[in-house]
């Protein structure tokens, strides 16, 4: 399965790309994912559809999911063949009632008000981190 975060907004910052991008480069044997800046959210839609797999909104209002809630979710779409993945940050204001009913999940990394850029890294570090809990690796401590 192929995971493309779809990010609204600038591309990131030297410092938070570097390590996002370390991230990435840990989990492509694990779960690979690629990180997207999508300067409209009708772009981020667009490329989310043409994904063909399920759609997970990350927003505020979403519900949360423990590190192994993330994984046991991951292993199931993988598990019945999804062979793409979007995950959705989206820009200042968030998304709309109608975005959050279009996606086919919504998922909060926080209680906390994070900045877009910040929760694109946590995605980052939590998406290596469910590769790591569905391979067995101890990178993670429960």
């Amino acid at each position: 399965m192929r995971i493309s975060i779809l990010a609204q907004g600038k591309k990131l910052d030297r410092d938070t790309g570097s390590l996002c991008d370390e991230y990435i480069r840990r989990a492509r044997t694990l779960v690979p994912f690629e990180l997207v800046a999508c300067t409209t959210a009708k772009q981020q839609w667009e490329r989310a559809a043409a994904c063909g797999g399920p759609i997970v909104v990350l927003d505020g209002r979403g519900q949360p999911w423990s590190s192994e809630e993330l994984a046991a979710r991951l292993g199931k779409w993988r598990d019945a063949g999804t062979r793409q993945l979007a995950c959705l940050v989206g820009g200042a204001d968030g998304f709309d009632d109608d975005e959050r009913k279009r996606a086919d999940a919504v998922f909060s990394l926080s209680n906390l008000t994070l900045p877009h850029r910040l929760a694109q890294l946590v995605l980052c570090e939590q998406l290596y981190r469910a590769g790591t809990i569905l391979a067995g690796h101890p990178y993670h401590h429960a």
